[in-house]
């Protein structure tokens, strides 16, 4: 299997992963987030598969952590009685690991790409796979705590990236 084709599969898993993250979720915000999750994923496995057939391809700048942060908002503004348990925690850190396998991944093929516009674009792609993490790491700490995590009002989690 060529990087490529290993890439699109690994994009595909983690979609699936997100998808039936979204399924379950116990809350109708985090089911949003996850579905955001998927489709970014979605999204890459497209970049990979052009760049597999030689066509130009360029990753999109993504407004995840704006549109999580207006997911957040929305859950505060209705203020939500959450209740979470703490199993949701194990299956966003499997969901974390995926993240991290993806972007070192991608990480080490820009480091062995010889074609520049390549090079670059794995780059960009660990870098997006950087903020899906990042932004797991908010949802774990949301579960763990999720009024405290309501009440801040400047989101001031998701304001690193």
């Amino acid at each position: 299997m060529d990087i490529f084709e290993f890439a699109m599969e690994k994009e595909q898993m983690a979609e699936q992963y997100y998808r039936k993250l979204s399924e379950d979720a116990p809350n109708k915000g985090l089911a949003c987030i996850f579905n955001l999750l998927a489709d970014e994923e979605h999204g890459h496995r497209e970049v990979v598969a052009k760049m597999k057939e030689g066509v130009p391809a360029d990753v999109a700048d993504t407004v995840l952590l704006t549109n999580a942060k207006s997911v957040f908002a929305r859950m505060r503004e209705k203020g939500e009685n959450i209740d979470f348990g703490t199993g949701q925690i194990a299956l966003y850190k499997k969901a974390q690991a995926i993240e991290s396998q993806s972007r070192d991944f991608y990480e080490e093929k820009a480091e062995q790409a010889e074609d520049e516009r390549q090079k670059e674009i794995f780059k960009i792609l660990a870098g997006e796979e950087k903020k899906h993490y990042f932004l797991l790491d908010n949802i774990i700490e949301f579960v763990s705590r999720p009024q405290s995590w309501l009440e801040n009002a400047e989101f001031h989690h998701l304001e690193h990236y």
